[in-house]
């Protein structure tokens, strides 16, 4: 909540997203010839108790699922120059379900959509631990898959696309600075589209852009990063995507060991890796 009444509240499942944000104008003093100190000072504060009621309201409305009646935030931030933040954070009128989201609480210097990002600044610490806290979740419950031999995981770019296809994958789960790429390529001798999925030495090698039975030049139709198409494409699929980095002993761990890419399937799946150049070992830097 900024100088003018902004409130702005972390998306569940992907922090690195604002979910909503709204200002409400701060009541203002206008003087009133002949009015009474007495009066003058009981219009302000209704207009001070109409003000926090309706920041309530639309923090209600804007951050409580209707379906399930619960949060669908992760986290709010309350941000003002005065304290009306605090006040509303305090307030009976205030949702008890979004107090209990409450991140923080800061000082800004500004209003309107200069405040609004001088919040996320001062707030970057504290976002930051969200994830960091979601991140290891997250990917404690994949290693959980994985551990019990469940057969409901899925790793790697062949394996996991495959998945992907079959609708099988409820939770895909990419390093947010996975750097590969997908070609759509045309062999020049057939006109027969494929696509490929390659990082940075693997498109060093030229014959991963020939035809093996043939040595036929495979031409670039398209390239794309497969982070953006991800971003892009990932509904199609009917499931969520979660940006994870490697700061996290967990993260480091799935990059390293897992290529950085895979999934938790909503039921156990059967997928057979292609044997091309795409199922080779990533060996990328995690650091």
């Amino acid at each position: 909540m900024d100088g003018n009444g902004t409130l702005f509240g972390t998306l569940s499942g992907n922090t690195r997203e604002v979910l909503h944000k709204f200002t409400v104008d701060l009541p203002k003093k206008h003087g009133r010839g002949g009015q009474s100190a007495l009066r003058f000072a009981r219009l302000r504060m209704e207009k001070r108790h109409n003000y926090v009621r309706k920041t309530a309201e639309l923090a209600t409305q804007f951050f409580i699922n209707p379906s399930t009646s619960q949060p669908n935030v992760s986290g709010l931030i309350l941000a003002g120059s005065a304290d009306f933040k605090t006040e509303l954070g305090q307030s009976d009128m205030f949702d008890q379900r979004l107090s209990a989201k409450i991140l923080n609480v800061v000082d800004v210097s500004y209003g309107g959509e200069n405040g609004f990002n001088q919040a996320i600044e001062l707030s970057a610490e504290v976002l930051s631990n969200v994830k960091f806290i979601q991140e290891k979740k997250l990917i404690g419950k994949y290693f959980e898959e994985i551990s019990q031999d469940t057969g409901k995981y899925v790793f790697g770019v062949d394996d996991t696309m495959a998945a992907l296809e079959m609708g099988a994958v409820e939770t895909l789960i990419v390093w947010e600075n996975l750097d590969i790429n997908r070609y759509t390529l045309k062999n020049s001798a057939t006109g027969e589209a494929s696509v490929k999925h390659f990082n940075k030495a693997q498109e060093a090698d030229q014959g991963n852009f020939k035809d093996k039975a043939t040595s036929a030049e495979l031409e670039v139709v398209e390239k794309t990063l497969l982070l953006e198409w991800f971003a892009e494409n990932y509904r199609n699929f009917g499931c969520t995507l979660e940006f994870i980095t490697n700061k996290s002993q967990e993260g480091s761990q799935f990059c390293r060991g897992f290529g950085g890419i895979g999934g938790i399937l909503r039921y156990q799946v059967e997928v057979n890796a292609y044997e091309d150049a795409s199922d080779e070992e990533y060996d990328e830097d995690f650091e």
